[in-house]
């Protein structure tokens, strides 16, 4: 029997499904047995209370999808909470349909990952077959775009990323999810995506069941591949991922039609709108992303998730989808200079040892063409019996100086050899046999040896500043290196040996700069880590930065210094740019430099640009732990909590009690709302000493509503603060936490009278959007010059 179009009504063959002249879905024609179907579809549902296969109270129902209707249920074996997907009943009579679930499931079950929704059994229950799965207590991301209309672009990417870190999980496997769509996406309490449904993915190496030419997928997000009823793969998921970012920066699907097959053939043979004329606040290089991911030929598309998760980050980073490396120094060429052995008799001249390579640094790095990895990491490997090559490999470089030092009297033996970092082979190596006044010569002969074994042209005041001594006393050059040596060890104990010694250099020679610049930023750490109040550490730093600056103008060491105490205790923020940026021009290879710049362009809430600045900081101090941390604690500022949390970890992976990486992967959780895990970090700050810790703590005590905890705190502060100096931002943090605005403003004033660095911060931290609403931030951000 012929059926009829109920759009253009154009006769067609009772065995055709759409119509062949418009593409609507035709009527079926209706039997007896279809309607007694029918109804046992609809009938086929589990009430409130009831309890299934003897094992799964039902609790409410939670949906109805396409496969049939879900629920949330209680596994009385296990006691937990699940989700129960109840197949429709026409589904459940197809042994075939069955079977693909079976065989699929299994491979599912496979996929173990934190932003996957676990899929557990298939069960059945006389006539009924149903499938368990991990509960995930939230709404659908269909849900949130309907809520939100337009979804704030940091959200979207956050999201993207955690849908990508899914997908991959999947796609590592061989498993393609391929109906890939915003209700299939649940969006927990945290804010956390998990993907579901991976019961139609199957693996692409394996057979499947379901026979090449059959349609899957929904035609809102179906790839043009899977329109045309070709085998899908994973590109086919990212193009669906595509849409769904599509939709969730637009509010609307990118094609639309009357039947399902007309949407399905618009993927295939029509482009989509320029989400940016839909939503014009879009930065161009997240639509440029989207479109790429929605190319038809998947050949042009993304080709991995791995892939965009990096343009998703490029993108927050303020880089082009595409960009393969972070921006550079113009690095070209890259050279480690490792700690040289000690081989005297006495093994006395450790100091003179890490001073010849340090010297060397120094030297090198302001060579624009040349990357030279920063003392704390090519110094992180001293004393450990590790090849060359596994050292390249975490450094980054492809050339290794290592040497020897043998001091006998008044004589001194050095020995440098340079190498080919990837292969081992040996490409320059000479021994000096000198006089210990000697040294700065020997020192000036390997720097340009190793400029003219890597083949590097010097450019104007370079070769000059390759053979620069800042001192020609030899007495005063081994007291900073001692100075420099204890510096390093970064403890008050350490700082204050340093600062006697670098003292006595300049008794030695009042015009060594580099020893004033010790000095200037042995003062700027002991205000920084409050080993000494800010009034008395930072006028003393400034005034030694200018003294090193009258004598030699081009150190960017001194300017970067300089440029520290102007940002973190003057707060005189155009002072400081310009002495940093100075610094950063004279010496581009200074890490410290680059991480102090950094601090600024956050303090001012310039994002973008405090990634990029610190990123090369982290690119020249590679296994540095603070710059490492700098990279969360940005983040962290910008409320992308999950990237500070995962920058947090691989820091503590090298350093599990690193303080400060603790106490930014506690914010993170706590500004998440995870306050078990917030709590549990602080309280392990705590532990370690670290002052800021009890204000993390308390912080998170009042946030998670444990007030008696937090107010203990604040007496326990009161009665150490007879006997010892507090800090005031400590409280600040509590009352913040308490949301006690009054306390916290009285606190934070004291912060303003003594002058504490914190203030320069305070601006950007999230913790205390709690209280950025009241007027008197307002004026305390006018106080310090930030509004």
């Amino acid at each position: 029997m012929a059926k009829k179009c109920p759009k253009c009504n154009a006769e067609n063959p009772d065995t055709k499904q759409f119509c062949g002249d418009c593409g609507t879905q035709l009527t079926p024609s209706v039997s007896i047995s279809d309607v007694t179907k029918t109804l046992e579809t609809l009938v086929e549902k589990l009430t409130t209370g009831s309890t299934l296969a003897g094992r799964y109270r039902i609790i409410e129902e939670l949906g109805k999808g396409g496969m049939g209707t879900v629920y949330k249920a209680h596994d009385q074996e296990i006691n937990e909470e699940v989700a129960i997907k109840l197949l429709k009943t026409d589904i459940a009579r197809d042994e075939r349909t069955i079977e693909r679930f079976r065989n699929e499931l299994k491979i599912a079950r496979s996929v173990s990952h934190k932003h996957v929704c676990r899929m557990y059994d298939i069960g059945r229950k006389e006539e009924k077959y149903f499938i368990t799965m991990e509960y995930v207590s939230g709404e659908d991301l269909k849900s949130l775009i309907r809520e939100k209309k337009k979804i704030p672009e940091d959200e979207v990417l956050r999201i993207a990323q955690q849908i990508c870190k899914g997908l991959a999980g999947a796609h590592e496997l061989g498993i393609v999810h391929r109906d890939l769509k915003p209700q299939n996406i649940m969006m927990d309490k945290k804010g956390d995506a998990k993907i579901m449904d991976f019961g139609i993915a199957r693996s692409v190496e394996a057979p499947g069941v379901t026979a090449t030419g059959m349609i899957i997928g929904t035609p809102d997000y179906i790839s043009p591949e899977q329109a045309e009823g070709q085998e899908a793969d994973h590109r086919s998921d990212i193009y669906s991922l595509g849409v769904i970012l599509y939709e969730m920066v637009t509010g609307m699907v990118p094609f639309k039609g009357d039947t399902a097959l007309s949407v399905a053939l618009k993927h295939k043979t029509q482009l989509p709108q320029d989400p940016r004329t839909l939503n014009p606040e879009l930065s161009d290089n997240l639509s440029r992303l989207i479109l790429i991911c929605m190319e038809k030929d998947r050949e042009r598309r993304c080709q991995t998730v791995d892939a965009l998760l990096a343009d998703l980050r490029n993108i927050e980073d303020g880089l082009p989808p595409g960009t393969k490396i972070r921006p550079r120094l113009h690095t070209f060429i890259s050279v480690a200079v490792l700690p040289f052995e000690d081989l005297s008799p006495e093994k006395n001249y450790e100091y003179l040892c890490d001073g010849i390579a340090e010297t060397l640094i120094n030297s090198l790095s302001p060579i624009k063409e040349l990357k030279v990895p920063a003392r704390t990491s090519a110094f992180s490997f001293k004393g450990k019996d590790q090849d060359i090559r596994e050292i390249g490999q975490r450094l980054g470089v492809k050339n290794m100086l290592e040497g020897s030092v043998q001091v006998a009297g008044n004589e001194i033996r050095v020995t440098a050899r340079l190498s080919n970092a990837e292969d081992g082979f040996q490409l320059w190596s000479d021994s000096y046999n000198r006089e210990l006044e000697d040294i700065f010569a020997i020192q000036d002969e390997i720097s340009l040896a190793v400029v003219d074994k890597l083949k590097l042209e010097l450019l104007g005041a370079e070769r000059e500043r390759i053979v620069k001594r800042h001192t020609e006393d030899l007495e005063a050059y081994n007291l900073y290196l001692k100075g420099i040596y204890f510096w390093n060890k970064f403890t008050a104990e350490g700082i204050n040996k340093s600062m006697a010694l670098f003292q006595q250099a300049l008794e030695k020679d009042p015009l060594y700069t580099l020893a004033y610049v010790g000095l200037a930023d042995a003062y700027i750490n002991l205000g920084v880590w409050r080993y000494k109040f800010p009034k008395d550490a930072f006028p003393m730093a400034k005034a030694l930065a200018e003294k090193a600056l009258k004598i030699d103008d081009a150190l960017g060491e001194a300017h970067a210094a300089l440029g520290a105490a102007h940002l973190w205790y003057d707060w005189d923020w155009t002072a400081s740019e310009r002495e940093l940026r100075r610094a950063i021009e004279l010496n581009p290879g200074y890490a410290y430099a680059h991480s102090r710049y950094s601090f600024y362009l956050t303090a001012m809430r310039r994002y973008e640009e405090s990634l990029k600045e610190v990123r090369l900081a982290q690119e020249l101090d590679p296994l540095s732990l603070m710059i490492s941390t700098d990279v969360a604690m940005i983040l962290y500022a910008q409320r992308h909590y999950d990237r500070a949390i995962e920058q947090c970890t691989k820091v503590l992976e090298m350093d599990p009690n690193f303080s400060q990486a603790l106490l930014c992967l506690g914010k993170a959780y706590a500004m998440k709302g995870d306050y078990e895990q917030a709590i549990a970090t602080f309280q392990k700050t705590v532990e370690l000493d670290l002052p800021w810790g009890i204000g993390a703590l308390g912080f998170a005590y009042g946030l998670s509503g444990q007030r008696d905890n937090a107010e203990k705190l604040l007496h326990e502060l009161e009665e150490l603060s007879k006997k010892e100096y507090v800090l005031p931002a400590i409280r600040v943090w509590i009352y913040a936490g308490l949301g006690d605005a009054d306390k916290a403003f009285e606190w934070l004033e004291r912060c303003y009278e003594e002058r504490v660095t914190w203030m320069s911060f305070f601006n950007h931290h999230p913790e205390f959007d709690l209280i950025r609403s009241d007027p008197r931030f307002r004026q305390m951000l006018k106080k310090i010059g930030l509004e």
